[in-house]
């Protein structure tokens, strides 16, 4: 008689891709630094860029068109970057997930394993290397 494994809240259930516990832990880990790392990032990016939006120019002199131009451009460039962050996080959220779900590790392309050299490097990754290279070869024209 086979007994389905039944999922302890809190615990991953039995990864899908031959991960072992402590490897599991060790990823989930690395995640969570990282998403502490980009919490703090994005919230100071955030602040400044409202911050050089809402600063006022006290004195009396004429603002000069490219000097408002450039405060545009860093805040866009700012923003930018905090939802370039955003996106990131929610990665990782995702890969949290599927630490919790048992399917971390495995490519969404192929369905197959991604290598653990290609976690420890990106512990969010979606793809094994091999499939992210032919997503990346049609997206990105040859010449």
């Amino acid at each position: 008689m086979v007994v389905a494994e039944t999922p302890v809240p809190g615990r991953p259930v039995k990864n899908q891709a031959g991960l072992k516990a402590r490897e599991l832990e060790s990823f989930r880990d690395l995640l969570l630094a990282k998403r502490r790392e980009l919490l703090g990032d994005v919230h100071s990016m955030e602040e400044e860029a409202l911050r050089s939006a809402s600063s006022s120019n006290l004195s009396n002199l004429p603002i000069h068109m490219a000097d408002m131009g450039t405060d545009n451009y860093e805040q866009e460039f700012t923003l930018g970057l905090v939802e370039k962050d955003r996106q990131l996080l929610r990665e990782i959220n995702v890969a949290l997930a599927k630490i919790r779900d048992g399917t971390y590790g495995i490519c969404e392309g192929t369905g197959k394993p991604i290598t653990k050299a290609r976690l420890e490097a990106k512990p969010w990754a979606k793809y094994s290397i091999e499939y992210a290279r032919k997503l990346e070869s049609r997206i990105l024209p040859r010449g």
